[in-house]
This record gives structure tokens, C-alpha cells and sequence, in this order.
């Protein structure tokens, strides 16, 4: 079913786009925050925040390297939030260059 709705929603085709103009709406300083559930989601998360890190004029700076998981406690507690990966970028101002 999961799956199903993902083809159906387009919902991998319009997170990349989605993801750069909630980095657009962010004053400098502003963070975006993704909880991804899935793989296919978490690998476009990461490459999309990568990619707007490593330029020569970064948009954002990625504020953890690895994805933040759950703990095996919280697992214990909340055994749908395996497979969560939290990924945080943080938007920077225009003129900053490396």
C-alpha cells in the first residue's frame, strides 16, 4: 500500500523541489527538520541537503552528519519509529562562500 501511495502521490518526484523552496522561505539562521520513514525518501533528503551544503555559495549548512535515529528505547516504546531518520539543515546567507 505504501508504495501504491508513493507512485500515486508522486510524493518522491516533489520532495527535492519541495525541500529547496522550504530552504527559499527560511530567514538566515531558520532550520528545516525531515523525519523520513522510508529509504527512497531519506536517500533524496541527503543528497538534496548535500547538495545545497557543497557549493562554492552553500544555501545551508548541515547541522548533523549521520541521521539522527531512535533509540532502542524509544523503539521499545514506539516500534513504528524504526525506520525514522531525522535530517537537519540549517539556511545560510547569501554571501557566504567556502
Amino acid at each position: 500500500f505504501q508504495a501504491l501511495r508513493i507512485r500515486v502521490n508522486r510524493e518522491l518526484d516533489l520532495l527535492e523541489p519541495a525541500l529547496r523552496d522550504a530552504v527559499d522561505l527560511l530567514k538566515e539562521g531558520g532550520r528545516v527538520c525531515v523525519v523520513a520513514f522510508h529509504s527512497l525518501e531519506d536517500r533524496i533528503v541527503k543528497h538534496t541537503f548535500r547538495s545545497m551544503a557543497k557549493r562554492e555559495h552553500p544555501r545551508v549548512a548541515l547541522l548533523v552528519k549521520k541521521p539522527v535515529i531512535p533509540s532502542v528505547l524509544e523503539i521499545q516504546k514506539n516500534p513504528r519509529a524504526r525506520s525514522a531518520k531525522l535530517r537537519v539543515a540549517e539556511r545560510l546567507s547569501e554571501g557566504v562562500t567556502i
